[in-house]
């Protein structure tokens, strides 16, 4: 190991009452204490004797599969219901002349809800929760026995348990587990990583969010450059409206300058032409207009004659007509109106067989 090596902190869930131990490297050293270690990234070690290990060929198409497979296994192994159990798979291992197996431990429900509780009252969420045997290499024959947080332990090529006398020699056969030092298994601490976390299904460590403040600033620099290409979008569509306005107006003047008299200067086109057709035509309707609507009304009205025309300034005309018979006076009148004036009868007299009088003819 070199100087700078530092493991996890792994912290040993108790047994009974016993307190909370710990233990990491450092550098080539196995530290040690009790307690709850300041330390980012701990490693929650259970109990050898609370965690049945088991090894088996398991479908490695998904980790949804070998647990499927792993639970069938442990309700045929466990006394305990299926229900009551939770089951965690750990990743393939391989092995010499044999196919990958994988780790499977085997742990109560209420075991695991324990020991989480216990960690949340210290305040710590571990990344993991390893069983102990697990920590120790698995020797290619025989058995290897550390001591973790002052309990034995004892680990074979596929097998895993808590050093007690009488069991150690019956799943062991009879042989002694070779004993490691303090520098094997500080060297062991080092390198075993996570090869079986209990914390799976139910009991996951939850992932905490977090802001990819990259990604902010991606997705801001985004939205300002969509933010600058609509303004200038919409800056175009500005200019190219201003251009054609003034476009219009220059095709308007030179219309103007048409209708106006030689030498005007243009400054409202629209009033300019306005002034210079009511100067033509006359006010109202217009002079035009209006004495045609009289003319034909005249000549519908048999004996009609105008006897005088004034085109007023209002736009009114004046007329004085004579007609053969008062009632070719109410025809006339209503002749006119129905062009669309508005006819103010004077007063009309009797003379010399003809009927003689004024109308005074209104635009509406």
């Amino acid at each position: 190991m070199g100087r700078g090596v530092v493991s996890p902190t792994y912290l040993f869930l108790p047994s009974g009452d016993r307190p909370f131990r710990w233990a990491r490297v450092e550098g080539d050293a196995l530290v040690e204490g009790e307690g709850v270690p300041a330390a980012d990234e701990i490693v929650a070690v259970a109990p050898a004797d609370a965690v049945t290990l088991h090894w088996a060929e398991l479908p490695s198409r998904s980790v949804a599969q070998a647990t499927a497979a792993a639970r069938l296994l442990a309700a045929e192994a466990s006394a305990a219901p299926a229900t009551d159990l939770h089951v965690a798979v750990g990743e393939p291992e391989e092995r010499d002349g044999t196919a990958p197996e994988r780790s499977i431990g085997v742990v109560g429900l209420d075991a695991m809800r324990r020991w989480l509780q216990q960690l949340a009252e210290i305040g710590v969420d571990p990344v993991a929760i390893v069983p102990a045997p697990l920590l120790i290499p698995a020797p290619r024959e025989g058995y290897a026995r550390a001591e973790l947080a002052g309990e034995g332990v004892v680990r074979g090529p596929a097998a895993g348990f808590a050093d007690e006398a009488r069991l150690t020699e019956l799943l062991t056969g009879g042989a002694s587990p070779a004993t490691l030092g303090r520098g094997e298994l500080a060297e062991a601490l080092a390198s075993v990583g996570t090869p079986l976390d209990l914390r799976q299904g139910a009991f996951a460590r939850r992932r905490k969010f977090a802001i990819d403040w990259r990604l902010v600033r991606r997705l801001a620099w985004y939205a300002g450059a969509i933010l600058l290409v609509t303004l200038a979008i919409d800056l175009v569509r500005l200019v190219k409206y201003d251009v054609g306005a003034d476009m219009l107006q220059a095709r308007a003047d030179v219309v103007a300058r048409q209708g106006l008299p030689r030498g005007a200067t243009v400054t409202d086109s629209s009033r300019q032409l306005d002034e210079r057709l009511a100067g033509l035509r006359g006010p109202g309707q217009g002079f035009s207009a209006i004495t045609a609507a009289v003319f034909a009304a005249v000549q519908s009205i048999p004996g009609s004659e105008l006897t005088s025309l004034s085109f007023e300034p209002n736009g009114n005309l004046r007329l004085g007509v004579t007609t053969a018979t008062e009632a070719a006076v109410n025809d006339l009148k209503r002749s006119i109106e129905r062009a669309g004036f508005a006819v103010n009868a004077g007063t009309f007299t009797a003379a010399a067989g003809r009927v003689s009088g004024e109308f005074v003819v209104v635009p509406r």
